[in-house]
């Protein structure tokens, strides 16, 4: 097993584990001030936890865009951004509808973007308005969910590649087959390896998503989806998650590679986030390790 990257020791600087295999919150940096010792403590703690939390943040959107841009460019996201910050992606929603029903979310497990050539390398989340009961999110170790699966499963599905297809998911956000058409000729489906290496750390890690992933490569259709539904289920154990609850002035920063999500759709009220993205490489599997 690969061993964890060890975290600077900052005299005024907490890391705080919330659960074994993933999540820690971080105390005592002052996010949109932070120093290049601060920021290679939050990276190493990113690197190691896979999902950092800090609390009581109060950053501009300068401040938020320069953060994120301290870890790499930022992306701009396919269907939304901010009309001053194009790297902004804006998030609200109102909890409860005419007819009582609970707000549309993310509420199914996905990594971000893996329907692009180079998915999203990692994402920091603040927290504006949050309705005073739900909208938590989760987020789970997908490392630890590859180191999980029995011997069996692991060489089946090393050297497997599968597709990814942003329609998946944004499907419902694109209501004519026009804007279909015009979202897969900018972003076409993407084919990726379902064990993929992790660029930074080595790790192997499970990189197939419910969000976006559509079949495996080469693969019967009855075979592929019964495959990726028992790969789909792994990720639902409780033992790989951490869940945040959020609070106004709270950031979650968390390494897309190795952590899907999800935001929980059990909120009533308003619920304002916002967030900008570092764009990640191609995904390689262990076959291009050697």
């Amino acid at each position: 097993m690969i061993q964890p990257p060890e975290i600077p020791s900052l005299p005024h600087v907490t890391v705080t584990p919330i659960q074994p295999l993933i999540g820690a919150e971080i105390s005592g940096i002052d996010v949109g001030q932070s120093t290049a010792d601060e920021r290679g403590l939050i990276h190493a703690a990113l690197m190691r936890y896979k999902v950092v939390f800090f609390r009581d943040q109060q950053l501009t959107r300068v401040q938020h865009v320069a953060f994120g841009r301290e870890f790499g460019e930022l992306e701009v996201h396919p269907l939304s951004a901010h009309p001053d910050y194009p790297e902004m992606l804006v998030l609200k929603s109102e909890g409860e509808s005419k007819t009582g029903a609970l707000a549309p979310a993310a509420d199914y497990w996905h990594t971000d973007t893996t329907f692009r050539e180079l998915p999203s390398a990692a994402s920091i989340l603040l927290g504006y308005a949050i309705p005073p009961l739900g909208g938590d999110t989760l987020w789970c170790n997908t490392v630890a969910v590859y180191e999980g699966l029995d011997a069996e499963l692991k060489a089946r599905i090393d050297g497997l590649e599968a597709v990814h297809n942003g329609l998946v998911s944004f499907a419902r956000h694109l209501d004519t087959e026009e804007k279909q058409a015009a979202f897969l000729e900018h972003y076409p489906p993407q084919v990726h390896p379902i064990v993929r290496i992790h660029p930074e750390t080595g790790e192997k890690l499970l990189f197939v998503n419910s969000g976006f992933t559509t079949h495996i490569v080469g693969m019967e259709e009855a075979e592929s989806r019964a495959l990726l539904a028992r790969l789909f289920d792994e990720v639902k154990r409780p033992e790989y998650q951490v869940r945040f609850r959020w609070q106004p002035g709270s950031i979650a920063f968390w390494d897309n590679r190795s952590t899907q999500h999800y935001g929980v759709a059990d909120y009533r009220g308003f619920r304002h986030l916002e967030r900008v993205t570092v764009i990640g490489d191609r995904p390689a599997g262990p076959s291009a390790r050697g």
